[in-house]
């Protein structure tokens, strides 16, 4: 999985006015937790915009008072109005322990379903996957090569090597259902075959 590298620094305060102050300089407050202890530091909003605002999950080289983290963002929290980032989280990683991320999914190939006028629904963006961090793979790749008009793709049909997915097996990622076109075309076929 591809990282991102961010450096902060130390917070001396940590309080409502600490942190309306930071944001006034264009910093955010943040914390890493899940290691032997909690930091809390501050960040620029700028080095989080390629992080925080794409559909890829990213490991974070965090660098705080000049030791360095490995980390993923556990959560963000946006303004309601400007959806600027005020707050943000991060996990720490360990190498021996598991960790549970939100991971995108790329649709791959053409369906034969659609090139017959069927109506491609994906019901699933993410799944979320339990791995160690060194097997969290980018991407799941789901190819609709075989999806033909009424079939769909399950949760239960991803093998994901070293890692498990833990969203419903009976969750629908992606289906070919019949368009409206389809329908009429095959109506219209039935009206005239009776004939």
């Amino acid at each position: 999985m591809k990282s991102i590298a961010i450096s902060g620094s130390l917070r001396e305060n940590v309080g409502k006015r600490d942190a309306k102050e930071l944001r006034y300089a264009g910093k955010v407050p943040a914390v890493l937790y899940g290691g032997d202890e909690q930091y809390h530091f501050a960040v620029s909003a700028a080095d989080l915009k390629p992080l925080i605002y794409t559909p890829e999950v990213n490991f974070v080289d965090l660098e705080i008072g000049g030791k360095k983290y490995q980390a993923i963002v556990q959560e963000a929290q946006y303004h309601p109005l400007t959806d600027q980032i005020i707050h943000i989280d991060f996990l720490a990683l360990n190498e021996k322990k598991e960790v549970s991320v939100n991971i995108p999914i790329a649709l791959t190939g053409t369906s034969p379903g659609v090139k017959m006028g069927g109506k491609l629904v994906q019901k699933l963006r993410k799944l979320r996957v339990k791995a160690l961090p060194k097997d969290m793979p980018q991407v799941i790749e789901v190819s609709l090569e075989s999806l033909e008009v009424g079939k769909s793709v399950r949760v239960g049909a991803i093998e994901i090597k070293n890692a498990k997915v833990l969203n419903n097996a009976d969750d629908t990622i992606v289906s070919v259902i019949m368009s409206r076109a389809l329908k009429q075309a095959e109506q219209e076929a039935a009206k005239t075959g009776k004939k």
